[in-house]
């Protein structure tokens, strides 16, 4: 019984993740997502209780993922870079879920799974600003927004933008650790 109930709360969480990086939150449907999940709606209710929760879940899932699987090293932040490119060119729903989270939360934003993350990476980055190894001339968070805009960069690009001649993948990611280098040369 377990595993039914286990299968069933992924097949919610893959049909929201899909459903929510389409429509954001307030587009997307409940309906929707059951029917895909082939799941009934007041199952979703009991596993999550809101669509709010849901797409909490969703995100706070693809932000561990990606915390799991791009490794952070202050000391090799255009090696952070390249690796993020690459998990944003891998799985595209983390930006738009992300887009879809500052578009809709606002300020109002406050997951935990996304603070902690945060707050290891400035951490992190000043220390090894203490360290020597990162220019002390901008703040920790400076250098980190400024590392994940270059990261993100080539896929956040608009419709008509993107609808140029774009270098080959390999470049852009070169592009990014190269920017990023050249962002944090002391």
């Amino acid at each position: 019984m377990a595993r039914d109930a286990e299968a069933t709360r992924k097949r919610i969480l893959d049909a929201a993740e899909e459903e929510f990086a389409k429509y954001g939150i307030a587009g997307a449907r409940v309906d929707r997502i059951a029917d895909i999940a082939q799941a009934n709606k007041a199952m979703i209710y009991r596993y999550f209780e809101s669509k709010d929760r849901l797409f909490d879940e969703v995100f706070s899932q693809r932000v561990l993922a990606f915390v799991d699987e791009v490794e952070f090293d202050a000391a090799d932040l255009p090696g952070y870079a390249g690796r993020s490119f690459d998990v944003y060119q891998k799985y595209p729903n983390t930006l738009r879920l992300t887009n879809w989270y500052i578009l809709e939360r606002g300020e109002e934003g406050q997951l935990s799974t996304l603070t902690a993350s945060y707050r290891d990476k400035l951490s992190r980055i000043e220390a090894a600003q203490k360290e020597g190894l990162l220019p002390g001339d901008r703040t920790a968070i400076e250098i980190l927004t400024a590392v994940r805009a270059l990261a993100m960069a080539w896929h956040i690009l608009t419709p008509d933008m993107a609808r140029a001649q774009l270098p080959a993948v390999a470049r852009r990611r070169q592009a990014v650790v190269e920017n990023v280098r050249k962002l944090i040369a002391l």
